[in-house]
């Protein structure tokens, strides 16, 4: 029938779009929906860049990172266009941090060439464009990189209209139940539509809480952030040093605050350095307001980056995190009355759009066979916060 599908997928966003990709790829039929319009500004899936990283102090991230590397790559020449422009990574902490010794061991592990620099090594190995206080150790590793993020959800959409997913957009969900007759579940729109699916993968980003505890009574610890997205301008005669064709490297401070960026690439002359972190919102009602980070932002350029104007940011943006309490994600079926017939995706936390490829496989393995091979599933369960509330 027209309105059935082995797989209906909620969310349009990079986790969504991944995982229609797979599903339709491996021959089933695939629905995607998507509340707003596709490629749209509202959720966590927008904008121009995104940090990619190894370098983590849980194995099963950088693993996932590494993983996610090659199957970028993959969708990339089957699309025949880059959207992943790969550069080394540099990771500043006090000497002194836990996070500095497991992140170093955890590359080792992986397998992850990684050099350790002290502060006169940092100042050496990038001519002086960068500094680090006295007491602080930087770590540069090999897998670092900026992904396009908007181009990014466009692919995997493509790739999944080529392999027959039927896409449709402006389709907010409003319900799903259990089909008591067929199985499966039935999921309903907003302007009066119902869809059949054998199985469901919902992703729905910062709406996820909301959509999952309104059909399923089923509270999800997951809590929105609207994030400020700040570009600040290179100084006159440096912009080839802070560019990715100078070989700058993305970059993360470990402190308070916690700042990361990435080099001089998607706004010619300016650089992405912002907080890692956000205020509480309601995705619905967003103030879409500059919050107070940015004079932290300033003062931590102008000890850092000598060569960056810290006055004021010369272009903004807003984003959403979607959180958990440990800043693990949510991968795993949603159980209760549903069982298995309807898998989550959702609390990235603010550094998941870079696994994004291997979360999309790892969400079609899970609806399509109620399993996944991936190590770090075992971290990302919803039994951890019953256990933990």
């Amino acid at each position: 029938m027209e309105n059935d599908f082995d797989v209906i997928v909620i969310g349009a966003g990079i986790m969504g779009s991944c995982a229609a990709y797979q599903t339709a790829k491996r021959g089933r039929r695939t629905l995607l929906l998507e509340q707003f319009d596709f490629l749209h500004h509202l959720g966590s899936s927008h904008g121009e860049s995104r940090t990619l990283r190894a370098a983590y102090g849980k194995d099963y991230y950088g693993a996932m990172v590494i993983e996610s590397c090659r199957l970028w790559r993959e969708a990339e020449t089957e699309a025949g266009y880059r959207v992943y422009t790969p550069t080394p990574q540099l990771d500043m902490w006090p000497a002194d941090c836990v996070g500095l010794r497991a992140v170093v061991a955890s590359c080792q592990r992986n397998s992850v060439s990684c050099e350790i620099l002290d502060h006169e090594g940092v100042d050496k190995e990038f001519s002086g464009k960068i500094s680090i206080p006295e007491g602080w150790i930087a770590v540069r590793s090999e897998i670092g990189g900026i992904v396009k993020p908007t181009k990014a959800v466009s692919m995997f959409q493509a790739l999944a209209l080529k392999w027959g997913a039927i896409l449709r957009d402006r389709t907010e969900v409003k319900d799903i139940k259990r089909d008591e007759g067929r199985g499966g579940v039935l999921v309903y729109s907003s302007k009066g539509d119902m869809f059949w699916g054998r199985k469901c993968i919902v992703a729905a980003g910062a709406w996820i809480a909301k959509l999952v505890g309104s059909f399923s009574g089923i509270h999800l610890p997951i809590q929105p952030l609207e994030v400020n997205v700040l570009y600040w301008r290179i100084k006159d005669g440096h912009e080839e040093g802070y560019s990715v064709e100078g070989g700058f490297p993305t970059f993360s401070s470990h402190g308070d605050p916690h700042v990361f960026g990435t080099p001089s690439l998607e706004f010619p002359g300016m650089m992405k350095i912002m907080v890692h972190g956000g205020h509480p919102c309601n995705p619905d009602k967003r103030s879409w307001k500059l919050a107070e980070d940015i004079d932290v932002v300033k003062y931590w350029i102008e000890g850092r980056f000598p060569g960056i104007r810290s006055t004021e940011p010369t272009l903004t943006q807003s984003c959403m995190y979607t959180m958990t309490p440990d800043e693990d994600f949510v991968v795993d079926f949603l159980g209760g009355e549903f069982g298995k017939d309807v898998v989550l995706g959702g609390g990235f936390s603010g550094h998941g759009f870079k696994m994004a490829p291997v979360i999309g496989r790892v969400l079609a393995d899970l609806a399509l066979t109620g399993a996944a091979q991936e190590e770090a599933l075992g971290h990302l369960r919803l039994a951890r916060f019953k256990s933990n509330p």
